[in-house]
């Protein structure tokens, strides 16, 4: 019996050794299931919600320079944001084409249009149509304030005139005569900065104003106009341009010709200010047109959110050249 009890206790010690050693072969990962791993084989795929871009109309009057500066700005401004801009202007500064643009955007329910009015009176139904089916609208270089557009945003056109008078007196001592040369005379920024340079020099100077004349929009017809303007008054002190198109006509005449008198230009383009390095450009009056772009963005991008915005956005007036 004595040997019996050792030889059962050894066997079973072996038993015990064999089971454990049987265990060790089986790792967690073999015997508990990947809680992990089950999780990303049974859960259903993230959706990624793919919100439509916005798309905002830009109506220029006209096509020129001046707004393919403010194109790039607002193609910039909009790289952060899901925005599509469906910028549209008629070749030569036209009513009706605009209106039939704003037309257009009112039927393909854009989410909101900025415009540079050529007729502030004349487009006020057709901007208080879109704002009526939803469209906020913005109005940028020139207003029109009888109508149900949210904001306006450029520079104060009246004091952009005053600013103008106070750059041709100081230029002239005060004394002179000088020519202006305008775009289309419905255009209410226009009527507002001849009507504060008007005012300055008739309160402050003694310049005279020899001549007012109004293009149709066209450079072509600026040059004609300008040429004619020149050859009535040659001993004109000043030429004052209050519109971008007479400002880039402007220097092709004075190359021509070779004119030494002094030329005011209204908006800052790089040809512009190339040529008020080369002397055919004495002062530049710029209303910061390079940043409207992104004002245009901001403001838009605001209302749609649901945001006020003022209904007047200043983008102020600078001089260059003194």
């Amino acid at each position: 019996m004595s040997r019996i009890m050792p030889l059962f206790r050894l066997y079973a010690l072996l038993m015990i050794l064999l089971v454990a050693s049987g265990c060790e072969g089986n790792t967690a990962s073999n015997m508990i299931p990947d809680s992990t791993k089950q999780t990303k084989e049974t859960a259903p795929p993230a959706t990624t919600v793919a919100h439509a871009p916005l798309v905002f109309g830009i109506i220029y009057p006209t096509v020129n320079p001046t707004y393919e500066i403010i194109t790039e700005n607002l193609k910039t401004a909009s790289v952060n944001h899901a925005v599509k801009l469906i910028v549209q202007a008629p070749d030569e500064a036209n009513l009706e084409q605009q209106i039939r643009i704003m037309e257009m955007m009112i039927k393909q329910e854009v989410d909101g249009i900025a415009i540079d009015p050529v007729d502030s009176a004349a487009l006020v139904d057709v901007i208080d149509k879109a704002v009526a089916k939803g469209i906020p609208v913005v109005c940028f270089e020139s207003d029109a304030p009888t109508s149900k557009r949210v904001a306006f945003i450029g520079a104060d056109n009246y004091e952009t005139g005053v600013t103008i008078g106070k750059s041709v007196s100081k230029l002239l001592d005060g004394k002179g005569m000088v020519i202006v040369e305008s775009g289309m005379p419905h255009m209410l920024g226009l009527s507002q900065r001849l009507d504060g340079l008007k005012q300055y020099l008739s309160s402050h100077t003694t310049i005279d104003i020899l001549e007012i004349s109004n293009n149709d929009g066209t450079e072509e017809d600026a040059t004609e106009q300008l040429e004619r303007m020149i050859s009535a008054h040659p001993h004109f002190s000043a030429l004052i341009n209050l519109d971008p198109v007479s400002s880039s006509s402007s220097i092709l005449v004075w190359k021509a010709k070779g004119l030494k008198q002094y030329n005011i230009a209204l908006g800052l383009t790089p040809a512009v200010q190339e040529s008020l390095v080369n002397g055919q450009i004495t002062r530049i009056i710029s209303q910061n047109e390079q940043h409207w772009g992104e004002s245009i963005m901001n403001t838009l991008l605001a209302i749609t959110d649901g945001q006020k915005v003022p209904p007047f956005v200043n983008t102020g007036i600078t001089e260059i050249g003194e």
